[in-house]
């Protein structure tokens, strides 16, 4: 039976069988003993026959095998590869928990968690970190838009964003954010505020202007309130009070056309990125320490070759021909806000209470941030000055707020008296003297 399987398999390879020269000798010896030497491909090859119902023995005769040889290996019971199963560790195994973690937070961007994952030990590549969390990123769809650039100097766009973050006891918060971005160099402002209304707005834009170092000849901003009234005849009805502090710094405003943002599309695109890219994960102790966080982040962002325009936006800055900056007294003057102090003695400011001496209650005061203090002026005199407090609801006590106002009643200011004089003295003598002084009338 050997020998006839054998001579069948020669007749496969074109070697004659008869040839008996030692190496077809040795060769004969080896495929005799084909139950041992059977290779993978041929036993599948036995086992797909036998699955289509053919015998071992007609499994045998195609094959050229021994019909005992096919029904070993069609009763074997199919082994395991010895590689099926075995998982290669990853360089990114012992980091996937964090990562997971951050995801949950909402931190999908491939370059930051690879950012602080090696701040972690982490030593391999990013590509990995993408084909990970891809399945997890939250699917997007954008409309297709046309990109404008602009000459150097020309336009910064601006806009305001709300996020969200959570306290220490758990509770969710939103902020306004404010962002303004060069249209050329796109170097960036971010900051965070309590407000969105006028007098926050341009305190934001005037520290944009001293951070860029000057002014652009257009800022595009949206049709927010606080910029524009309304339309007529399909252009901007100014607000007053903003059409006024866009000539004291010297740029034209413009607003991007109705239903159609995408026309600011950088600074649209910032406002994701801010969202995205700086606050997942951010742990800050107060709005100061906040805006500290974020302008160092700007810096570092803004230190790296931006993707669009191939440059370093730091280094684009100054190429962009600003407009110069207005006098310091001039800046100052929109840092300023209008309060009026209630009858206990206090002015109210993002959120806290500011105490001020109780002569002013009742009276309007102007009020600004400087630096990291509250000031209080009454005219041009400094009534109250404390260190600021981010925390709504906190209530800052003046020293000596209240000294005096027992003694006067609570009264600063007297009240309008009139004045009673004194009637002229008389005097008065005895009837005597009179008496006297008649007799001596009466002799003369």
């Amino acid at each position: 039976c050997y020998r006839r399987d054998i001579i069948d398999l020669y007749s496969r390879i074109e070697i004659d069988p008869h040839q008996t020269n030692g190496y077809h000798k040795s060769t004969t010896n080896t495929f005799m003993e084909d139950d041992r030497m059977i290779r993978s491909g041929l036993i599948n090859m036995i086992r797909e026959k036998a699955q289509k119902g053919k015998s071992a023995y007609a499994i045998g005769k195609e094959l050229g095998i021994s019909k005992n040889t096919a029904k070993k290996y069609i009763n074997q019971p199919k082994s395991v590869h010895g590689l099926k199963g075995r998982t290669k560790q990853s360089k990114l195994d012992p980091y996937k928990p964090e990562i997971n973690e951050m995801m949950a937070k909402g931190i999908f961007n491939c370059v930051v968690i690879y950012e602080r994952l090696k701040e972690m030990g982490y030593t391999g590549g990013i590509t990995i970190i993408k084909d990970y969390v891809k399945p997890f990123r939250p699917a997007r769809s954008v409309p297709a838009v046309q990109r404008y650039e602009t000459l150097p100097g020309k336009q910064a766009q601006m806009d305001w964003g709300v996020v969200h973050y959570i306290d220490d006891k758990g509770s969710i918060h939103k902020t306004p954010v404010f962002v303004m971005i060069l249209g050329h160099s796109r170097c960036k402002y971010v900051e965070f505020t309590k407000r969105c209304d006028l007098y926050s707005l341009v305190r934001c834009m005037v520290n944009a202007f001293e951070y860029y170092g000057g002014v652009p000849e257009v800022v595009l901003t949206d049709r927010m309130k606080t910029v524009i009234n309304g339309s007529e005849a399909g252009k901007p009805i100014w607000n007053s009070r903003f059409e006024d502090f866009a000539a004291d710094m010297g740029f034209v405003p413009k607003v991007c056309r109705v239903g159609k943002p995408q026309t600011k599309g950088k600074v649209e695109r910032l406002v994701d990125y801010v969202k995205d890219n700086f606050l997942p994960g951010r742990q800050f102790k107060d709005l100061h320490d906040l805006n500290s966080q974020v302008l160092e982040w700007c810096r570092k962002v803004d230190s790296k070759v931006h993707g669009t325009t191939g440059e370093i936006p730091l280094e684009a800055l100054s190429k962009e021909a600003l407009l110069p900056l207005p006098d310091k007294a001039v800046r100052d003057k929109y840092r300023w806000e209008t309060r009026k102090a209630t009858r206990d003695g206090f002015v109210s400011y993002d959120g806290a209470k500011y105490g001020i001496p109780w002569q002013y209650s009742g009276k309007e005061v102007r009020v600004r941030i400087c630096g990291d203090f509250f000031e209080a002026y009454y005219g041009e005199v400094r009534i109250a000055r404390h260190k600021v407090e981010y925390a709504s609801g906190r209530i800052v006590w003046l020293k000596g707020q209240y000294r005096g106002l027992a003694e006067k009643d609570g009264i600063a200011v007297p009240l309008p008296f009139a004045w009673k004089k004194e009637t002229e003295s008389v005097e008065i003598r005895s009837l005597s003297v009179y008496d006297a002084l008649a007799g001596v009338i009466s002799n003369g």
